[in-house]
């Protein structure tokens, strides 16, 4: 600010504000001068050169802009496989549950009917062996029936022709039994 106050001082102090004419003492018409000759002469190739640039800056927005459209087809594109693959993937989850559910079903109803023939097969056996066991005791005490049956007969009525009629008799009703 210092600076100002002193041009405005000397300004005070001398003629005042005048235009010079001289071209060599004046630094500032030289300068104007140089400048319009510049852009005189330089507006052409400047003006291509600015031309190409902005050219140059256009197409790489433009290829920028196609990039990033390319860009966004293919994460759309990939975000609606992305989907597609995620139902896929819980389609074969669910089919995969019930496949699963099925086959344990199967085996559940396999091994109950397994069970069943073996159980049933088991229980034959037991009343197979059961009825043999009976038959075998039936005999027994008919035989021992039978036994004590002719010592008693012997003991009481003896060698006597009787007790022979009453024996076979007693055996003879008995035979139908033993069948």
């Amino acid at each position: 600010m210092e600076n100002f106050t002193q041009i405005f001082t000397l300004l005070a102090h001398e003629e005042g504000i005048g235009l010079n004419l001289d071209i060599l003492e004046t630094g500032l018409l030289n300068i104007l001068a140089l400048v319009a000759i510049l852009i005189y002469t330089g507006r052409d190739f400047l003006g291509s050169l600015l031309e190409e640039r902005r050219a140059t800056i256009v197409k790489s927005v433009q290829d920028a802009e196609d990039r990033l459209n390319e860009a966004q087809k293919r994460l759309n594109e990939a975000q609606k496989q992305l989907s597609q693959a995620n139902i896929v993937i819980s389609e074969i989850r669910n089919e995969a549950i019930s496949t699963k559910k099925l086959l344990l079903e199967t085996d559940a109803f396999e091994a109950k009917k397994d069970l069943k023939i073996r159980f049933d097969r088991a229980l034959a056996t037991f009343q197979s062996k059961e009825r043999q066991i009976f038959l075998e005791i039936k005999q027994q005490i008919i035989s021992l029936v039978l036994k004590r049956t002719v010592t008693r007969a012997k003991e009481a009525f003896g060698p006597k022709e009787r007790a022979t009629t009453l024996i076979n008799d007693t055996i003879n009703k008995l035979e139908g039994d033993l069948l």
